[in-house]
């Protein structure tokens, strides 16, 4: 699951401004400051914390991606 979020991470900071800027609402700089803690600090990273941003967090992202991918189409 942590290299999992670590690759959501890290593919999110590829995403031009334009395209994050159609989802405004998501915190685009923290979730690559979360990318960070997640290297960084991997062997002492608090598991319930990323429970929370699991259960708390990816949901509106999913959300907001699957919203970003419909207007962009296949192609985008």
């Amino acid at each position: 699951m942590i290299r999992n979020l670590q690759t959501l991470a890290e593919s999110s900071q590829r995403l031009s401004s334009e395209i994050k800027g159609t989802e405004p609402q998501i915190p685009w700089r923290e979730l690559a400051g979360f990318r960070n803690v997640i290297v960084h600090g991997y062997l002492g990273v608090d598991l319930g914390a990323i429970w929370l941003v699991v259960e708390q967090d990816l949901p509106p992202l999913s959300e907001a991606v699957n919203r970003m991918f419909t207007r962009l189409g296949p192609q985008g």
